[in-house]
């Protein structure tokens, strides 16, 4: 199996497990061997008291990117720290996308940069995410018993 067909069966697998994500309306735009793109629309119930997309979704989003990102070599990963930082407010109705980029991987751990951006592409937010390799796999592959 190529990486990248691995990297696209992980994501089916995941996604067809993550409730929370497809609940939310999010869509896999692009996945790859370490690198994920996911977008989410904003919703009217995603709003604060400032009318604005709630950072705890955008936090949301930001983390299943990086998810799909991290599990992308059909290795169960797990987050084990992730820091977010707030640039500019996710708006009513907009689109927002999130890109996870592998920045380093060695052994059970791994690092990935999330970007979040808006439809006119400005920054919402970037998140770093550090990810730990645990037993299992999201599909059985041929001649691998873990």
């Amino acid at each position: 199996m190529t990486p990248q067909a691995r990297a696209a069966k992980a994501a089916e697998a995941l996604m067809a497990e993550d409730t929370a994500s497809r609940d939310l309306g999010m869509q896999i735009i692009d996945i790859a061997p370490g690198g994920a793109t996911l977008s989410m629309r904003v919703t009217s119930k995603m709003l604060n008291g400032h009318k604005i997309c709630h950072g705890g979704y955008i936090f949301t989003l930001a983390d299943s990117a990086f998810a799909f990102a991290c599990n992308s070599y059909n290795r169960l990963t797990v987050a084990q720290q992730n820091q977010i930082t707030y640039i500019a407010p996710g708006k009513a109705g907009e689109l927002l996308t999130a890109t996870a980029t592998e920045t380093a991987l060695a052994g059970r751990s791994g690092v990935y940069d999330v970007m979040v951006t808006g439809e006119d592409e400005r920054t919402v937010a970037t998140m770093r995410g550090l990810s730990r390799t645990i037993k299992g796999q999201l599909f059985p592959e041929d001649g691998d018993d873990s």
